[in-house]
């Protein structure tokens, strides 16, 4: 029975880390409140930038959640997180709703970071113990909870458009209120489970589920972003099904317990006859514990015959930053995932600048269609791996040169370049973040995962400081005007040309490392491929 509890809990686990990645994404949020906070605290564009940056700068402590996963369950880092965005969106909805008088502009930068800290400690203990819990699916894994990541700016957005009509307050209390009673319900589901003998086949089916399951939402979201002012019973019928549609991968936990429950009472009648049998005569029929502990045997002897980063070999947080394999991953990281949240934070002022006065579907069509980049990307890298031994950091390299052709779609500002580059850079940004997070994993191991996945995320931060709080917020200014009530603002495609060229040198700097990752890491992944193959087959011949 406990092999059915470990079962049914680990993909129970997986719906709760779904649920809390779908509402986790708040940080990417920003645009749909900035324009109210720039015009009661009558900011520069410059300063509203710099909020963005301090929400940010959040992450950069990251390093702590890091820490603390290796230290403290599960539990307790989703806790500390949904206190934390309880605080720091509480602070800002009450600031927006006018229900005390505008905090002093370095107060506010302090509640902004504690809100963007929040999510760091939640997809650390999402993630770290998800990709724990299915070790031999990290990419599939990484592209569904990266997804919904995606997802979740959509669904705030989408449910603030259908209940609130877009107030600016009362989505600030939708970020303050909904991620913290989700996580209180995730901690007593989301947990790390002892590694056990697995099912392939069964595994990819469960994932696959998963994956249409958010395909559907996506697609649902995006249709709804197009209806032209819908009635209250069209808004809240929406919502009803949305919570539905989030609701449905529960079935997934609940089939696989019954399922082992009725394997596991198929197996007690023989029960007694196979106690009595030679050990040997287990070996030759291949039980698929035998050949799990063949497999990890496999992979460790690989991590011995290599002098470099292998498949499984534990780095220490000091070996893994000694490698130069580490900062080209970083730098690369950097010029993607900076460059995109530049995008993200200025997408208010961009759509203003381009003539749209609304924005929301902009910042809609980034978020579903980052979805789609992430949760395509996780399993097309896994699936390159076992057929052709791809390295994953070559789907950053391609998703480098794709965003720079996004930039400078929009640099060019052509009629419609709005609609192309959110879609152009939202797919870009979400490959990147599904396809490093596995990646940091394979060549620098999973007992150290939390606090080098938060090093890398330090990106989000020193990006969003030097393409969105320098470059955008200063050239920006540059162009604009001082209007009457102090601050400024700047109208037409010269506003951001310049910041869209500079960021689409950036990227193509990013693909060139990404090649260069992609060459030194080969072998590492040549070495994965004969693993998954080897595992596949042995498991196949055990059947027969």
């Amino acid at each position: 029975m406990m092999g059915i509890e470990s079962t049914g809990s680990k993909w129970l686990g997986l719906v709760a880390a779904v649920w809390i990645q779908a509402i986790s994404g708040n940080n990417y949020t920003f645009s749909n409140y900035s324009d109210a906070l720039k015009s009661l605290m009558s900011l520069t564009q410059i300063e509203l930038n710099n909020l963005s940056v301090a929400k940010d700068v959040g992450k950069a402590f990251g390093l702590l959640a890091g820490l603390a996963s290796d230290k403290f369950p599960t539990w307790a880092i989703l806790l500390i997180g949904s206190l934390q965005g309880l605080i720091g969106y509480g602070v800002q909805w009450l600031v927006v709703s006018q229900r005390i008088q505008p905090l002093p502009y370095w107060q506010m930068c302090v509640f902004l970071c504690i809100g963007g800290n929040s999510t760091t400690w939640m997809n650390t203990a999402v993630l770290v113990t998800c990709i724990r819990n299915f070790r031999r699916n990290r990419g599939p894994v990484s592209g569904i909870l990266k997804g919904f990541v995606g997802l979740s700016t959509a669904i705030f957005t989408d449910l603030c458009s259908a209940l609130f009509a877009d107030d600016p307050a009362s989505f600030l209390l939708m970020l303050a209120l909904i991620p913290f009673a989700v996580c209180l319900s995730g901690m007593f589901f989301l947990r790390e489970i002892p590694p056990a003998a697995t099912n392939d086949q069964e595994e990819s089916t469960y994932f696959a589920v998963f994956n249409a399951v958010a395909v559907v939402v996506a697609v649902y979201l995006l249709a709804f972003g197009f209806v032209p002012n819908p009635s209250a019973l069209v808004s809240r019928a929406f919502a009803v099904v949305l919570l539905l549609l989030l609701v449905a991968p529960m079935g997934i936990p609940v089939h696989s317990y019954l399922k082992a429950r009725r394997q596991d009472e198929r197996f007690k009648p023989n029960l007694e006859e196979r106690v009595d049998e030679p050990l040997i005569r287990g070996k030759e029929k291949g039980s698929e514990s035998e050949v799990e502990r063949g497999n990890v045997l496999a992979e460790e002897a690989a991590a011995e015959g290599m002098s470099g980063p292998a498949v499984g070999e534990e780095h220490t947080i000091w070996e893994a930053l000694k490698t130069v394999d580490f900062w080209i991953l970083f730098v690369s990281f950097l010029c993607g995932v900076g460059t995109g949240l530049a995008v993200m934070n200025n997408m208010g002022q961009i759509g203003l600048a381009l003539g749209y006065s609304d924005v929301s579907l902009f910042v809609s069509l980034t978020s579903i269609w980052g979805f789609f980049g992430r949760i395509v990307s996780g399993s097309v890298s896994e699936h390159f791996i076992k057929k052709a031994a791809t390295p994953r950091p070559l789907w950053n390299a391609a998703s480098q040169i794709l965003m720079a052709v996004g930039y400078i779609l929009l640099a060019m500002a052509m009629p419609g370049s709005l609609y192309i580059g959110s879609v152009v850079v939202g797919i870009c940004y979400g490959v990147r973040l599904a396809i490093t997070v596995p990646t940091a994993s394979e060549l620098f191991g999973l007992k150290y995962y939390g606090l080098i996945y938060n090093i890398l995320i330090l990106n989000l931060p020193l990006g969003s400081f030097l393409f969105s709080g320098l470059l955008a917020g200063i050239l920006y200014d540059m162009e604009a005007t001082t209007t009457v009530g102090g601050g400024n603002t700047c109208i037409g495609a010269h506003c951001y040309r310049l910041v869209f060229i500079i960021m689409a040198v950036a990227c193509v700097v990013g693909f060139f490392l990404d090649i260069l990752l992609s060459f030194r890491t080969k072998k590492v992944y040549n070495k994965i491929s004969s693993s998954k193959n080897s595992n596949k087959n042995s498991l196949n011949s055990s059947r027969r």
